[in-house]
């Protein structure tokens, strides 16, 4: 039986106008919870890899198993969505992701570990994807930029203040502490949800908990591509060619096929996995391209910033998080910013402007060496940064404001699953890159101190950035909408 006072017309009618801002308080938290996650555990590694006795490979599957888990299951957000609505959704996941940093913070095997993270990781992708639908149903468009703003503030956040506090948490109560730190967030969140998060699916009507099933075979598919994709660039980077180009296949056969079946169950008159008819939308098609390769330039570059900095400048890991706080609250305060510019400007605009300076942060660490004074790279890495608050808040909107309403969760689904997918593939590229052009330089980051032919590898993976960047310019300037004027997913439902 449906829960009448958890409805969305009950509780619009309780709150008023101010209901909206509240869901999106309350999915936020969760977010935040959920991002903070990712990104905290990697403090930890060392310590973690020290108690258990792990080699740097095993150690780095603490953050590979959370990115695939997360990337795979963001595509089973809408069937979520539709059969069990937005608060049994959100609470389930927040649930998982409590679950998973308790037992990951008891845990005395590794093996409890991966699957603790594993299990944030499932939660993570069903819960990012939530935000951006509830954003494009429950405002109106002039007001979707600064929804989309405020909420992007607060989500960053927790990724440029987390490994700070983490480090500090690890220095003070050991490595166990990192998974304890989403507790209260879980928990607050969960709070919010019982007051706040309707129960209804998106666009206010009610779950359906007896329709279509779940595609498990296109998940399965999907999984099965993306395990091979990402395997076969781990492959790559250890040097054996022939399992790198199996898996490579292996990856392509398996995309065929979730293909060959997604058109299958949309001809049949069920509900695929990922509903294909979402790239007959040029801007979605386009916002896709951009949103993989953005992701691949945001990922790699946050593995690659903190490993130059340490390894090809020589500083401190207490130097580094130094310089890169200030950067997160310039990003928190741009993104607010570039949010209500959303509401007026041209999104395109906007994500082609990020993508520029993004794209020129990059370029210029070709020209940083070993002289280079502390200030100057705390200005390169806030111009990155403002690069991606302008990215953040306006690609969503470029990309899914055309769509039709029945797609809006889909497309939320589909463009997070594009991000992450090209962030796993990210990390991986630029560690290949960058021992490419260190073995072509004569060097290696094991050679002790640093010299000009291991900064010069830097440079010109760093490079290797900007082109991918200037690639993703040519499919943002496509985002623009010759129907501007139009109407937008958020017109029709008051």
């Amino acid at each position: 039986m449906s829960d009448r006072t958890g409805s969305l017309s009950v509780l619009r009618e309780r709150y008023g106008e101010r209901y909206r801002w509240l869901v999106l308080l309350s999915v936020m938290v969760g977010t935040m919870a959920s991002i903070m996650s990712s990104t905290i555990v990697n403090v930890a590694i060392p310590d973690m890899s020290h108690f258990f006795a792990l080699g740097q490979e095993r150690a780095q599957w603490v953050t590979s198993g959370f990115m695939v888990a997360t990337t795979v299951s963001m595509l089973t957000t809408p069937w979520l969505l539709s059969r069990y609505g937005y608060r049994a959704t959100y609470v389930g996941a927040m649930l998982l992701l409590l679950a998973g940093g308790v037992a990951g913070g008891f845990a005395r095997d590794f093996g409890l570990v991966l699957a603790s993270r594993v299990a944030e990781g499932l939660a993570a992708g069903v819960v990012q994807p939530i935000p951006a639908v509830i954003i494009l149903y429950a405002f109106r468009p002039h007001e979707q930029g600064r929804a989309s703003g405020i909420f992007g503030m607060g989500v960053v956040l927790a990724p440029a203040v987390g490994p700070s506090i983490g480090g500090l948490l690890v220095d003070w109560f050991g490595w166990r502490s990192i998974f304890f730190m989403v507790v209260p967030l879980c928990l607050l969140s969960i709070a919010l949800a019982y007051r706040f998060v309707p129960t209804t699916a998106p666009g206010g009507v009610e779950a359906s908990r007896h329709g279509d099933g779940l595609d498990w075979r296109g998940l399965v598919l999907g999984a099965t591509g993306t395990l091979c994709l990402l395997n076969s660039l781990v492959a790559l980077h250890g040097g054996s060619g022939v399992d790198a180009g199996l898996l490579l296949l292996g990856a392509c056969v398996s995309l065929a096929g979730f293909i060959g079946w997604q058109r299958r169950q949309l001809r049949q008159g069920r509900k695929p996995l990922m509903d294909l008819r979402l790239f007959q939308y040029r801007q979605f098609a386009m916002g896709s391209i951009v949103a993989f390769i953005y992701g691949t330039a945001l990922f790699g570059s946050t593995y690659l910033l903190p490993v130059f900095l340490q390894l090809g400048l020589e500083l401190s890991a207490l130097h580094v998080g130094t310089l890169m706080l200030p950067a997160g609250f310039v990003l928190a305060l741009t993104i607010a910013w570039v949010g209500r510019l959303a509401d007026r400007q041209p999104t395109h605009a906007l994500v082609s402007i990020g993508l520029a300076v993004l794209a020129l942060s990059f370029g210029l660490m070709v020209f940083v060496g070993l002289g280079t004074s502390l200030w100057t790279l705390v200005v390169l890495v806030i111009l990155g940064r403002i690069g991606l608050g302008f990215i953040l808040p306006s690609l969503n909107l470029g990309a899914m404001r055309p769509l039709d309403r029945s797609l809006i969760s889909q497309g939320s689904s589909t463009i997070g699953f594009v991000r992450m997918l090209g962030g796993a593939t990210g990390v991986s590229l630029c560690g290949i890159v960058l021992e490419w052009r260190l073995r072509v330089h004569g060097s290696t980051l094991s050679d002790g101190a640093s010299d000009p032919a291991r900064i010069a590898a830097f440079g010109e993976t760093f490079l290797m950035l900007t082109l991918l960047c200037g690639l993703a310019l040519v499919a943002a300037w496509q985002l623009r909408s010759s129907a501007s004027s139009g109407t937008a997913p958020g017109d029709t439902q008051r």
